[in-house]
């Protein structure tokens, strides 16, 4: 009897995993929950003893730094706000208006053995909510991108969303690249595991890293690794990669178990010593999570009468990296690290300059002929998602305008895989101003400029003019 209920266990949690990329991506990035920016959403920041100023470096305008100054309260006081700002009023909304994806930024923290607490200072407890969100969105059939968006030592420079503002960016050593792995060991994990991950379809490497690629040496094959530590994840649960198996069937009865006997016995010469160190020092997290969140069963499971290597029935993650026109001067290609589903993500906004004139015109005539889906196709950089935009504009614009706006991106966008709009929501107070008006996907839809059914248009032929 007790072998049965274990083999109905293993056989259970081996349909975990069931989402692959949507046909088209209508979503939503969930910005400012789980790695909290503070230029959206000032009154709470303020209200919990946060500040702003021009250069956020120099005040307390990140994750980072209120931890710094407030130890004793920032765990409660993070809670309550991952509490309020992203909630099941929000899905309901989110589902109501046919968005079948969501972008979720996480830091490195949220995995809080990584984080090294006499230099580096964040809020704890993230992960419980992560899963809190995700068995709500899986409730109503939304799909999740897990996004790494704040990396270990940060990845850019002077930016809120890295969780740390500062000009000191470490991420591109071997040491920070080495804890992103083991992130992703863990994420990766979770997701085949864990039913509250049953929703989640990719993995995001790296959010925005710095443009110029002689600024970001090991990168390349930082992403090579990166794939390869999802992808043994996936070898050891039996999941087929293309190319990969296990020599000899796993028969220990433990997940944790069977990593370090994959490592040290089946594991083919195809994994680097970097995955295969990633992949160990992942284990005792893994322990300490299967305890923390009171989830051990997904760690322990009977295999003997169903080896690892014959489970089917559940699908790859899809890997995800920004395309390689993200960044210049001869960046390393991602596509070239592929194996199995892999998707590619760029990010536009008009409203920071460069792209075109400060002008309606300008602006319509840029998008209505972008060919940046046809350009990272030419690289093997496909299927291609935009994971941000907004209705941003570096001018005043008017309400029709933001219609046609609105219109325009999303059938660029469409042209791809899809859009991902920055935000779902920002915080509406005095404070904010007008901030929701070109940056809420919610308060777009209450006006106007977004049409309820994502797939539409307002004007299907608002680009005519402009070809």
């Amino acid at each position: 009897m007790k072998a049965f209920s274990a083999l109905a266990c293993i056989l259970s949690f081996m349909q975990v995993v069931t989402a692959s990329i949507p046909d088209k991506i209508y979503g939503v990035n969930l910005g400012s929950w789980l790695v909290l920016e503070s230029w959206m959403l000032p009154a709470e920041w303020q209200a919990m003893g946060g500040q702003q100023c021009d250069d956020c470096s120099q005040c307390i305008a990140t994750e980072f730094a209120y931890a710094q100054a407030f130890p004793n309260t920032v765990d409660a006081n993070f809670d309550q706000h991952w509490s309020t700002w992203f909630t099941q009023d929000d899905v309901n909304q989110l589902a109501a208006a046919g968005i079948n994806t969501v972008r979720i930024p996480l830091g490195y923290w949220i995995v809080e053995a990584l984080v090294d607490r006499q230099t580096e200072f964040y809020p704890r407890g993230g992960l419980s909510q992560l899963k809190r969100g995700l068995s709500q969105l899986k409730a109503v059939g939304i799909q999740a991108i897990l996004d790494h968006h704040g990396l270990p030592g940060v990845q850019t420079a002077n930016q809120q969303f890295t969780g740390r503002c500062t000009s000191d960016v470490e991420f591109y050593t071997e040491t920070n690249y080495h804890r992103a792995l083991i992130w992703t060991a863990v994420m990766a994990t979770l997701s085949h595991l864990d039913s509250d991950f049953g929703s989640v379809f990719a993995i995001e490497a790296v959010n925005e890293p710095i443009m110029n690629a002689q600024q970001t040496p090991g990168y390349g094959d930082f992403q090579n690794n990166f794939v390869r530590v999802v992808r043994a994840i996936e070898i050891i649960m039996g999941i087929p990669v293309p190319g990969n198996a296990l020599s000899t069937p796993i028969t220990t009865s433990n997940f944790t178990a069977a990593i370090t006997t994959a490592i040290n016995t089946n594991f083919n010469d195809y994994f680097n010593d970097e995955v295969r160190s990633a992949l160990q020092d992942s284990i005792p997290i893994l322990e300490g999570l299967a305890n923390q969140l009171n989830i051990p069963a997904i760690f322990d499971f009977h295999l003997s009468s169903a080896p690892l290597n014959s489970s089917p029935g559940k699908q790859l993650l899809t890997t995800n990296f920004m395309d390689v026109n993200w960044q210049y001067n001869n960046p390393a290609n991602p596509a070239s690290v592929a194996l199995g589903s892999q998707g590619y993500d760029n990010h536009l906004y008009y409203s920071f300059g460069g792209v075109a004139d400060a002008n309606e015109d300008a602006y319509l005539s840029s998008i209505c002929n972008l060919q940046r889906v046809q350009q990272d196709a030419s690289q093997g950089d496909s299927p291609l998602w935009f994971g941000e935009w907004a209705l941003s504009t570096q001018f005043s614009a008017s309400d029709d305008f933001l219609v046609k706006w609105a219109d325009a991106q999303k059938l660029a966008y469409s042209q791809g895989q899809g859009w991902i709009f920055w935000n779902f929501k920002t915080e509406t107070s005095t404070q904010a101003g007008d901030l929701g008006r070109q940056w809420s996907y919610l308060e777009g839809l209450q006006r106007g400029y977004l049409t309820q059914n994502p797939s539409q248009l307002n004007n299907p032929s608002v680009c005519d003019p402009y070809r």
